[in-house]
């Protein structure tokens, strides 16, 4: 049975539709009232605050800790400076991903790991005699996601931390009613927002702090439905939607590469040996047999399916995490993991796996998509992503709220 987050006894107070799922073992909100839309326009329009302390979180120290890191993730660990944050993957000996997550660099040998799973064991296993210690500090370690267009004014109000001078996905240090408090310019939304790691006891007095500064920003807590319509918005994936774990897949075909995945970027095959580089030096030269896309779904001709069915048109207004096929002349090439209607962009999206033949922008294709349990096929076209990017995002300083 899931247990309480850190800050479990805020949320609940809080959660007028009692509809909570379980993360990795905690009770975490789905949506705090009867639909979603509040707080996912909180993330759009102002500032939502998302409990993300059922993150997996590893502290890694010592005098080989970078290198250690360096052996493990695809990404060049020796590049990563004090006070940086990268996002990236960790694979097998086959090139599969096991996870991803962000590595955190808090002092010359000391960094924070998060990650969707548990992977101390894999950790501990490839350490190789190398001078570092890794600690599981997830039940140690709260965190709370800070996500939207006035959430630099809020912690301008609230955090003694120079919020200003926080580029995107860098980490600082600082206090927020006298909690000492690690900020990082990092989230899951795709939009302005920051990351709050504090210790677990300390937890409920951040978010305190935050609410309590939150009259002229809007600030409105948020759960999992409404940051999942904004993760797809995003592009970001979701483990055991839009990929496997290899430690989790059942099959083959349920094992991803990061190239499969679209994150090239993140993997620097030429640096210093690493787990799966290898497989992946292999795989950028011939290149991944598959890829996940962006879709944009024709919502014209859905209309008319709903139509001619004599039902008023129903978007997925809650994300869908069903497989669906997806075909190119009358031959499945792949399926459809996420879908949602995204309120902001006025368009039905989604993040499709699909064969490395039909992944080039443009190229069109069709869906499955049924109504009143009849199948159909649908038109849809493979576009970039990130779907949504605003500037605000990325820009230093950030916008105060009277200029977004």
């Amino acid at each position: 049975m899931p247990i309480g987050s850190a800050v479990h006894d805020r949320t609940l107070a809080l959660c007028k539709s009692l509809n909570y799922r379980e993360w990795s073992g905690f009770f975490s909100v789905s949506a705090y009232e009867a639909h979603h839309e509040h707080e996912y326009a909180a993330i759009r329009t102002s500032a939502a605050l998302i409990d993300i302390s059922p993150l997996y979180k590893y502290l890694i120290t010592g005098r080989e800790a970078t290198e250690f890191i360096n052996r493990l993730i695809t990404r060049d660990a020796t590049k990563l400076a004090v006070g940086q944050v990268a996002y990236t993957t960790w694979c097998d000996e086959d090139g599969k991903v096991i996870d991803d997550g962000t590595v955190s660099r808090l002092g010359d040998d000391r960094y924070r790991w998060t990650a969707a799973d548990p992977n101390l064991r894999w950790f501990q296993q490839n350490t190789g005699g190398l001078d570092v210690t890794i600690r599981d500090v997830s039940e140690e370690v709260g965190a709370l996601a800070l996500q939207g267009p006035t959430s630099a004014d809020v912690l301008r109000q609230a955090a003694d931390v120079d919020i200003d001078a926080l580029k995107y996905f860098r980490v600082t240090s600082g206090a927020i009613r006298n909690v000492q408090v690690d900020v990082s310019r990092t989230g899951y939304t795709g939009d302005l927002g920051y990351e709050i790691w504090m210790s677990w006891e300390d937890a409920g007095k951040v978010w305190d702090a935050l609410v309590n500064h939150s009259q002229d920003y809007l600030v409105r807590p948020a759960g999992m439905l409404a940051l999942d319509v904004a993760r797809i918005e995003a592009g970001l994936l979701l483990t055991e939607v839009d990929f496997f774990g290899s430690r989790k897949a059942l099959i083959p075909s349920q094992r991803y590469s990061p190239f499969e995945m679209g994150l090239d970027r993140l993997v620097s095959v030429d640096k210093a040996e690493f787990i799966g580089q290898s497989a992946l030096r292999s795989e950028r030269r011939t290149g991944p047999p598959r890829r996940i896309v962006g879709l944009e779904i024709a919502w014209p001709a859905i209309e008319v399916l709903f139509e001619a069915a004599g039902l008023p048109p129903q978007p997925p207004i809650v994300a869908s995490r069903e497989a669906v096929p997806v075909y190119s002349g009358g031959k499945q090439i792949g399926k459809l993991t996420s879908m949602v209607w995204s309120p902001v962009l006025k368009k039905l999206i989604a993040l499709a796996t699909v064969h490395r033949n039909h992944a080039a922008s443009g190229t069109k294709m069709l869906i499955e998509f049924t109504v009143e349990a009849v199948r159909h096929k649908v038109e849809a076209v493979v576009v970039p992503t990130p779907f949504f990017s605003p500037s605000r995002k990325t820009a230093t300083p950030p916008a105060a709220a009277s200029s977004v």
